[in-house]
C-alpha cells in the first residue's frame, strides 16, 4: 500500500492535466507555460502565453532568463510525443521546478481551452484573469 502511494504522489507531483493548469492560471498562480516543440509547431497553435523553448536547445544559455522560483509547465502535441517529458528532464537538470502536461496540446484543446498561432482555436475557453 505504502508504494502505491508513493506512486500517486509522486504523479501528482510531476504531472498536470489541462483542467489543473487552466484553474491555475485563472487563479494567477506562478505558472510558466512551454511548449518544447520545435518552432513552426509553436507558430501554428499553442497555449495561450506559453513560450517556446525546444527541448533540443535547452541549456544553461537559453534558459538564463527565466525565474527559477515559479512553476514550469512543459507540453507538446501529445500522447504520441514526447517532447514535454525531454523538456520537462532538461529543465529539471537544469534547476527548474517542472510539471509535465497531462495530453499535451490535444487533450487541452479536447478540454475545450482557446488555442493561439495560425491555427488557433479562439473560440474555446480563454485564460482571463479576474484582477
Amino acid at each position: 500500500m505504502e508504494a502505491q502511494i508513493k506512486h500517486y504522489e509522486n504523479k501528482l507531483a510531476y504531472e498536470m492535466d489541462p483542467s489543473d493548469l487552466f484553474e491555475a492560471l485563472n487563479d494567477g498562480e506562478k505558472i510558466i507555460v512551454i511548449d518544447a516543440r520545435r518552432a513552426f509547431g509553436y507558430d501554428e497553435e499553442h497555449i495561450p502565453n506559453a513560450i517556446n523553448i525546444p527541448h533540443r536547445e535547452m541549456n544553461a544559455e537559453t534558459t538564463k532568463h527565466l525565474d527559477k522560483e515559479v512553476l514550469y509547465v512543459t507540453y507538446c502535441t501529445g500522447i504520441g510525443c514526447n517532447a514535454s517529458t525531454k523538456g520537462a528532464l532538461n529543465l529539471t537538470k537544469l534547476g527548474f521546478k517542472v510539471k509535465e502536461l497531462i495530453g499535451g496540446l490535444e487533450w487541452w484543446k479536447i478540454d475545450g481551452y482557446a488555442t493561439e498561432g495560425t491555427k488557433g482555436e479562439k473560440q474555446a475557453l480563454k485564460i482571463e484573469c479576474a484582477c
